[in-house]
């Protein structure tokens, strides 16, 4: 197989499993609380993608320490599939919101997920920016926590449940460093490194980056009104519905 096409049949391969792996949870129980079972099923794929590619990201910057230093040069074969196999998931999950006809009630997803598979699309194509990929995927560490949340919700557990509220007070804080000072961080680095970056990646990258910081920050307070500003929630909550 020649190197140019491995990331892209690496994230049409990935698409194809985690179609396999919905299935496969669309077979298992579910609690008696859950009202809607493809939102169950959807938010465990999504638990299984962030915890894989969270880590994986985590541990392809300890493997290959000089990635950390130049985000656009260096990649490795971990890497590669990595930032892939998460585009394919992604891939995915687009296509299932418009099977389910789940895309206009969700349409805060399908905007963040086009909008990833455009920028990690440019790294599975040219093997370029594949560090900067890397810190983006750092993101998935919060989006355990998030899915979990939402398994919990789910599931009728009650907000004042010591789990429930544990959880609440990682996920903020994971939130904070891994969300919102991730994507400031990414963002001062596109500005500082603007020269280096041709036109087209430097568009993508800020446009991206733009969308991605104003649905977190959104998304960031609804969180908070939802889980600790108030007790029932006025706004439609995504995190949970």
């Amino acid at each position: 197989m020649e190197s140019g096409i491995v990331g892209p049949s690496v994230a049409v391969m990935s698409m194809m499993v985690f179609g396999m792996i919905s299935k496969t949870f669309v077979g298992l129980p579910t609690p008696k609380s859950v009202r809607n079972p493809w939102k169950w099923t959807n938010t465990f794929v999504s638990l299984v993608h962030s915890s894989l590619t969270g880590l994986g990201a985590l541990l392809c910057f300890y493997q290959t320490p000089e990635m950390t230093k130049d985000l656009i040069m260096p990649v490795t074969m971990p890497s590669h599939i990595l930032v892939s196999m998460s585009t394919g998931y992604f891939m995915y999950d687009v296509l299932d919101l418009f099977v389910s006809k789940k895309a206009k009630s969700h349409w805060e997803l399908v905007l963040h997920h086009i909008t990833v598979i455009a920028c990690f699309g440019c790294a599975v194509v040219t093997k370029l920016y594949t560090g900067f990929a890397l810190v983006a995927l750092t993101i998935e560490l919060s989006s355990v926590f998030l899915h979990i949340r939402q398994l919990l919700h789910m599931g009728g557990v009650s907000k004042r449940n010591v789990i429930y509220r544990t959880n609440g007070m990682i996920n903020i804080g994971m939130y904070i460093l891994f969300r919102i000072c991730t994507l400031a961080w990414m963002t001062r680095w596109v500005v500082i490194n603007r020269d280096a970056i041709p036109f087209i990646p430097f568009t993508l990258g800020s446009v991206g980056l733009a969308i991605m910081t104003i649905i977190n920050v959104i998304l960031f307070f609804r969180l908070l009104q939802s889980d600790f500003l108030q007790k029932k929630p006025k706004h439609k909550d995504w995190f949970s519905e």
